[in-house]
């Protein structure tokens, strides 16, 4: 949310997808009406610490010392099914403006009827109407969602021995290892699938059982190629054979074991770096291919037979899949409006901790991407949907000397713990040079003291480039000599705060 965004939703006033709320001290069931209102008709900005006044919002701020419980309880009410259901996995998100806090979040509309309190509201205007008791109401709505979320087709005559059942247990065991409360640690299977809304019964026909999103989540090989006979992926590695492939990969497993092994195709043809992010070693390189692994496989459109590609080249990462666009066009990160275009999936997804909420991901791969690369992902929308990720935007063509590891013209500088960001920016040698150092400092980190011995062992180098290591590292304060263990030994520099 921008401050140009913030302004003009506030001009725009309260309407079927913009909502204020007071809530200065605490959430009121009124928001949570409204998330569900919201999730039945075309989504749309809740916004707290916000009053109404002659049609327009006027920012009157959220108490400060209310910001994280509020956070806290919105989230946990959210995945309270007694409360909400089925859950939605959304966060309240915070900025300033002219000196006071405004919470927000975007709600996204929603594959299944959502309920808030047992009732069914959808969106009138500005107001949220509870349509529970109107059959003709709750038909059109379920008519409209069934009409745009092909996941949510039903085959009936789909039985349990259609699935790969032991997969399901799996997916419960990473839901629960991210969060050990998560409501699906006591569920048997059947419960589990209901409760992620992979088995559903339709409302106007009274068709009941497994949806397209549990057949694509957990179906055998031959049950998706009858149920979704267009689904597969094209996984392309193309380096020195331009004309063809160096490597290939045609991938029509479920999505969960297609995870899997589209995230080690890249892991195989990709390099790895690491960072320090918020005091954690990250590998960058998996946090970037999780994004574009999770995007390629759950926002798309199953009903095409248009082959989902993702090409890893030598100087990208790029995707092609069929797409229901909402717009035509390169998104832009700071007017980035999140669609799901399967939610069912996005949620389990998030469940199982394959994916973030919705434009999260997004965020993180601009985040990511430039510290991997130092470019910019490119997202563009029309029917074919693109994704591409530089892998490397650096100019290595002018170092003259292999060995000179330090451009002597940038200083180097080691604040906000990234110190991984700084090495990347500064060595100027080979791609296996900066990964010796980074496998240096992955095995010693701060803490413990190294000499040429242990990265000779440890990069499998001659002592001489090891010398010349460790010389350049001295030379761009980067470690230092530690008395009292021995001669030649030396440590990483903790970055500054």
């Amino acid at each position: 949310m921008t401050r140009e965004k913030l302004e003009s939703l506030l001009h725009e006033g309260e309407g079927f997808t913009v909502e204020f709320k007071e809530c200065t001290n605490s959430l009121n069931n009124s928001v949570f009406e409204t998330v569900c209102s919201f999730s039945n008709r075309y989504g749309g900005y809740i916004l707290l610490g916000i009053r109404e006044v002659d049609g327009q919002g006027i920012v009157i701020g959220v108490n400060p010392s209310c910001v994280s419980n509020m956070k806290k309880n919105f989230v946990n009410v959210l995945n309270n099914s007694q409360k909400i259901r089925p859950s939605l996995y959304l966060s309240l998100e915070k900025m300033e403006y002219d000196g006071k806090i405004v919470l927000w979040v975007y709600v996204p509309v929603s594959s299944q009827i959502e309920f808030c309190d047992r009732k069914i509201f959808d969106r009138n205007e500005d107001a949220d109407q509870d349509v529970s008791v109107s059959a003709d109401l709750v038909a059109n709505i379920s008519n409209r969602k069934s009409s745009t979320y092909l996941e949510r087709k039903i085959f009936p005559y789909a039985v349990m021995s259609d699935l790969c059942v032991d997969l399901i247990g799996k997916a419960r065991q990473m839901a629960v290892n991210r969060d050990k409360n998560h409501p699906w640690k006591n569920m048997d299977d059947m419960e589990l699938l209901k409760s992620a809304g992979l088995y559903e019964r339709n409302r106007v026909t009274g068709e009941e059982g497994f949806n397209m999103a549990c057949i694509l989540l957990f179906g055998k090989l031959e049950v998706i190629q009858s149920c979704v006979p267009g689904y597969r992926t094209d996984a392309i590695y193309r380096v020195k054979n331009f004309d063809r492939y160096d490597d290939r990969l045609i991938v029509e497993n479920n999505l969960i074991e297609s995870y899997d092994i589209l995230m080690q195709f890249i892991s195989k043809h990709t390099d790895d770096r690491f960072f320090l992010i918020d005091n954690v070693n990250i590998s960058v390189r998996s946090a970037i291919a999780r994004e574009i692994v999770s995007n390629i496989l759950v926002h798309r459109d199953f009903g095409s037979a248009f082959p989902a590609k993702l090409v890893i080249e030598n100087d990208k990462i790029y995707t092609e899949n069929w797409n229901r666009t909402q717009r035509i066009g390169r998104l832009e990160l700071e007017d980035f409006t999140p669609y799901p275009k399967n939610p069912i999936l996005a949620k389990f997804f998030i469940n199982i901790g394959y994916a973030d909420g919705l434009g999260s991901g997004v965020r993180n791969l601009y985040r990511y991407t430039k510290i991997y690369s130092g470019g910019e992902p490119i997202l563009e929308e029309g029917d074919i949907f693109r994704l591409t990720v530089p892998l490397d935007t650096s100019d290595n063509s002018a170092v003259e000397d292999e060995n000179q590891l330090f451009d002597s013209q940038k200083p180097v500088v080691l604040g906000e713990n990234q110190l991984f960001e700084t090495l990347l920016w500064s060595l100027k040698a080979k791609k296996s040079t900066k990964e010796t150092v980074i496998k240096l400092f992955r095995e010693f980190g701060f803490d413990l003291a190294f000499a040429r011995a242990d990265i000779m062992e440890l990069a499998g180098i001659t002592s001489s480039p090891a010398g010349d290591l460790i010389k350049k590292l001295k030379e761009a304060e980067l470690i230092e000599a530690v008395s009292g263990q021995g001669k030649g030994k030396y440590k990483f520099v903790a970055p500054k705060e």
